[in-house]
């Protein structure tokens, strides 16, 4: 099973970038600060030169203007305006962390759903697991990217959902899965 790999930023940077392997997509998302026109730019085209997928995170209009390859709709956007983008080739993704949330992401018109957090991290000590995550998997038809708690320790257990990717933050920024040489 070939397994996606996804890595959130909130901020461009080339070299942090160049370090992941190329099949690691990106999605940016900065929920602190407005977006900056010449950062996105960059971004995307740094992404596209290197053959990089690369998502925004809750601004279909930069999206769209800027040329990403797709949306990224954070559980705590409820809106249903998504699902009817004309574009080609553009991927709706979001992220859930209850039934409720994953009908939504189903409405919102989502191919991929991240379902979080799989397992304990410092910012959540209630987590889905194992058991709870499949039985989320088998309510949908969509494809299933795991999220949250995810590390070195933790990955071998992700085979236990067979999900299509994996997400993470701080895991891909100090080790990077080996693409090659992963648990799958």
């Amino acid at each position: 099973m070939n397994i996606r790999y996804f890595y959130f930023i909130d901020e461009f940077n080339k070299n942090e970038i160049e370090k992941l392997p190329a099949q690691i997509s990106v999605i940016y998302r900065n929920y602190d600060k407005k977006n900056d026109a010449q950062e996105l730019k960059k971004l995307v085209v740094h992404c596209k030169n290197n053959r990089r997928k690369v998502y925004i995170s809750n601004n279909l209009k930069d999206a769209i203007k800027y040329n990403f390859d797709g949306l990224y709709v954070p559980s705590f956007n409820k809106q249903l305006r998504f699902q009817n983008i004309i574009k080609k080739k553009f991927d709706i993704i979001g992220s859930a962390h209850n039934i409720t949330e994953l009908k939504i992401k189903e409405k919102q018109g989502c191919s991929k759903i991240f379902l979080s957090p799989i397992f304990e991290n410092n910012k959540n000590k209630k987590f889905l697991n194992i058991i709870k995550t499949n039985l989320l998997k088998n309510l949908t038809k969509k494809k299933i990217v795991l999220l949250g708690g995810i590390n070195f320790k933790t990955l071998k257990k992700t085979r236990l959902c067979s999900p299509y990717g994996i997400a993470a933050i701080s895991w891909i920024k100090k080790n990077g899965p080996s693409i090659n040489t992963g648990p799958f």
